[in-house]
Order: C-alpha cells, then sequence, then structure tokens
C-alpha cells in the first residue's frame, strides 16, 4: 500500500493528525527545495539573507558578554545553507561556535551533514541537553507544525476532522463542542480558528532554556499577531498552490503562524 492508501485507511483524522502525518512522510523521503522540489527558501536564493543573520547572532553573542559556551542552534535546517552563511558570517565578527541541528528528516539531515561535519544532531530542542546559553534561529521551521482547526458551525464551535467521500477527501466537523479564545467566540457562521499545540511546546522549550542559561532566538516565518479567525492551511507542490486534501504526502503543508501565541507561550520577552 502507499503512503496516501494507509491514511486513507485511517480516515477520519482530525486536521493537526493529518497534517503531521503527511509531514513527516513528506520530509522523509525528499529534499523538498529548488528547481526540482516543491518550493524555495530564502537561504537558497541568497547567501546575503543568512549572512545577515550570521551578523545578528553575533551581536546578540557580544552583547551577551561573549560567553564561551555558547551554542548555535538551528530548528529544521533544510539543506544546511542557511547554516552555511551563518556560520561564514558569524565567524568573520569573531564567533565561531559549536552548532546543533534539530532535524527529524533522514533525507535533509544527510544533506546537512555534507556541509557541517562537526555539528551535532538533535531530533527535538529538548535533546540538546547540555547547559550553557543559546542562540537559536528558526525559518519557516513553525509554519510547518500540525495545527489544530476549529470551525463555527450552527450548533457551535467544533473541531474539524478529514474524512473521506465517494469523490475524495474532505473536510467535516465533529460533534463535540471545543473552546475558543473569548475575543472570537462571536466570529459569524463558517468562521475558523486555529491553534498549534506543537509550535507551542518547542516556544515553551525555548523559553525555558534562554530562561535558565540565557542567550537569544530568532524565529522568522510566515505569520499574523493572534487571535485571529482565518483557514490558513495550504499546500506546495510543483512551486505552485496546491489542494491540500489532493495528494497527501507529496505536496509541503504549512498554516500561518500567531506570533502571538508563540511570545506567550515562550513566556520571555520578545519583539516583532
Amino acid at each position: 500500500m502507499t503512503f496516501a492508501d494507509t491514511l486513507t485507511a485511517d480516515l477520519p483524522l482530525t486536521v493537526a493528525a493529518y497534517m503531521a502525518r503527511c509531514n513527516a512522510h513528506y520530509y522523509a523521503t525528499r529534499d523538498p527545495l529548488g528547481a526540482a522540489g516543491d518550493f524555495t527558501t530564502a537561504p537558497e536564493i541568497s547567501q546575503m539573507f543568512g549572512e545577515l543573520l550570521g551578523a545578528w547572532l553575533a551581536d546578540a553573542w557580544r552583547r551577551a558578554g561573549s560567553p564561551a559556551d555558547a551554542r548555535l542552534i538551528e530548528l529544521g535546517p533544510g539543506r544546511g545553507t542557511m547554516m552555511a552563511d551563518i556560520r561564514r558570517s558569524a565567524a568573520a565578527a569573531g564567533w565561531s561556535p559549536a552548532v546543533a541541528l534539530v532535524e527529524t528528516s533522514p533525507a535533509l539531515a544527510a544533506l546537512q551533514r555534507d556541509r557541517h561535519p562537526d555539528a551535532a544532531w538533535f531530533p527535538t530542542l529538548d535533546a540538546v541537553l547540555d547547559d550553557g546559553p543559546v542562540f537559536i534561529v528558526a525559518n519557516e521551521f513553525f509554519d510547518a507544525l500540525p495545527i489544530v482547526q476549529v470551525e463555527r458551525t450552527a450548533a457551535g464551535w467544533r473541531e474539524r476532522i478529514i474524512i473521506v467521500t465517494p469523490v475524495g477527501l474532505a473536510f467535516a466537523t465533529t460533534d463535540v463542542a471545543v473552546p475558543v479564545p473569548a475575543a472570537l467566540a462571536s466570529a459569524p457562521a463558517g468562521s475558523v480558528v486555529e491553534s498549534c499545540p506543537a509550535a507551542a511546546i518547542v516556544a515553551a522549550a525555548i523559553g525555558a532554556r534562554l530562561r535558565g542559561y540565557g542567550g537569544a532566538a530568532l524565529i522568522i516565518d510566515y505569520g499574523f499577531v493572534g487571535p485571529a479567525t482565518g483557514d490558513t492551511l495550504q499546500a506546495v507542490r510543483g512551486h505552485a498552490p496546491a489542494d491540500p486534501l489532493a495528494a497527501p504526502g507529496a505536496a509541503d503543508l504549512t498554516a500561518h503562524v500567531d506570533f502571538t501565541a508563540l511570545a506567550i507561550a515562550a513566556g520571555v520577552k520578545a519583539w516583532g
């Protein structure tokens, strides 16, 4: 059976479970970047992007007192292109730290090892257990984490799920009432509210490291200032928008990031 067949046999699934399983398969089985892939990110277009981040990180390190035991961490490093540009720029500014890459895709980790043979790899941020200040960067990482979608129906707010119909996959809702932020409770019928528990867990881990050992984190993504309504689940395949339900496991699934929720979960001073 193909991945799509296996997934379809397990439906119905929540949007979060569907997105998590599709993206886990997608990233584990390919290099999605570049002309031969499905999308291109800023570091793959120009080295200036990563070099600017490297200069910012080196400056943040100096402002923190230039701690010798500081570690540089990237979440979702892609091909390792951005980290290579960061390291080159940071070294020119006088900082050459130990590097940790948080990656779950074997295919991408293999590409990263070609560029960073001296780095250390971890499946999660929590797995980076050593003490000391951390300087963390994440570019288009949080948008790929699974979201929960809640829809305002005639019966009230209900969680969205994905079901099988005679003509393919479709969205539906459960029969169980679910809460939404008070500011959004009176939104009109058909409104969708998104949350990302997985992002909150990572943000909380970042905040815990920063509170415990010091450092800084820079998060770059597509997003908004919440709370807000809107269905932002989207798919990209072959450098073009695609139906998120059309080809499970064969397209990049993302959603916009609620930066307010990230800041609250992190529990540290935040800008932007």
